[in-house]
């Protein structure tokens, strides 16, 4: 991978990054309802699931994706339901104090983790993105180890840094919401997107 090339790669990562989609939905909503720092464990399971599909389109995998078909649809069936189940329990919780709290429990962050993994897993047409769209700046046939390093690290940062702007951003808007009542608006608003965001999943062909 050229210098340029690699350039041009992180350029195209932050344009389609910085696209409304599911995991920009789902971020936003974990930074409204819970916070910046639940938030940031979401993104670690969304450039996770981007991760691991890169890799099935460095090795040649792409065939095995696609003859999986049947069990990528189960997965992404599950995925919807589980991010609507997850958007019912943050309209229906009780509004916390407005600054999170910094002693999030392991089972939250393994859930949050889940979240993120589980948004990018449940989307069988990245795996078609990155077999597309990867060769455009790489030659698959004569990937080197460093190649694959350098790839995943741009995915790796500019992923994190535009989620992690909206991540941001969100829960700095939290903060202005300072009664009770507000927050338990602002906690529906955040469920009704995750619930959003899990039937665009379920449904998506």
């Amino acid at each position: 991978m050229t210098f340029y090339s690699a350039i041009g790669f992180s350029v195209a990562m932050l344009v389609l990054a910085a696209s409304p989609g599911p995991g920009v939905f789902a971020t936003i909503a974990r930074a409204l309802a819970s916070g910046f720092r639940p938030s940031l464990v979401v993104i670690c399971g969304i450039v996770l699931g981007d991760v691991i599909f890169l890799l099935f389109a460095a090795f040649g995998l792409a065939m095995v994706a696609r003859s999986l078909g049947n069990l990528f649809f189960i997965v992404k069936i599950c995925g919807g339901a589980y991010l609507i189940w997850l958007g019912v329990r943050i309209w229906l919780q009780k509004p916390g104090p407005v600054t999170p709290n910094l002693n999030v429990n392991t089972h939250s962050r393994w859930g949050n983790f889940a979240t993120g993994l589980v948004i990018t897993l449940s989307n069988p047409k990245v795996i078609l993105f990155y077999c597309g769209f990867l060769p455009t700046f790489l030659d698959l046939s004569a990937l080197t180890l460093i190649d694959l390093v350098i790839v995943v690290t741009i995915i790796t940062i500019v992923l994190g840094c535009v989620l992690g702007t909206y991540a941001f951003l969100a829960s700095r808007a939290r903060r202005m919401f300072t009664n009770q009542q507000a927050l338990r608006r602002l906690n529906r608003a955040a469920g009704g997107v995750m619930v959003a965001t899990g039937v665009a999943i379920a449904a998506r062909s």
